[in-house]
């Protein structure tokens, strides 16, 4: 009966050993996400350059100032619609060195093909 009593307290101590490391890392992999945000407006994003570190999380957060917009990074697979009065937001985890060009695909009007920029991961 005394084995069963330890056992038991000794899978408790583990449980909840487990559960507090399970705990701690999630916190610190939340703090380590880095928010980047990105104003779209007709025929520019800003900022139309961002910088990241790879393998270092990240959070694109989106609005818009006029209409409606396309945020698309097709070699990073990173695709939101962007909308006024309304934020966007895409978890991105690069893990290759680089410079990766985005652009807006909906359409805005004359100047529409200029809305593009660059994502540099360093």
């Amino acid at each position: 009966m005394k084995t069963s009593w330890r056992r038991s307290a000794l899978l408790g101590l583990v449980v909840m050993i487990f559960s507090v490391s399970l705990a701690a890392s999630t916190f610190a992999e939340d703090q380590a996400v880095q928010v980047i945000k990105v104003t779209a407006k007709k025929f520019e994003y800003s900022p139309s350059l961002i910088r990241i570190k790879k393998g270092i999380p990240v959070i694109l957060e989106f609005s818009s100032l006029d209409r409606v917009h396309g945020f698309n990074c097709p070699d990073l697979g990173v695709r939101s619609d962007i909308y006024p009065d309304k934020i966007s937001r895409v978890r991105v985890l690069v893990d290759k060195v680089g410079t990766y060009e985005f652009h807006c695909d909906i359409f805005c009007g004359d100047g529409h093909e200029g809305m593009t920029g660059t994502i540099v991961v360093e």
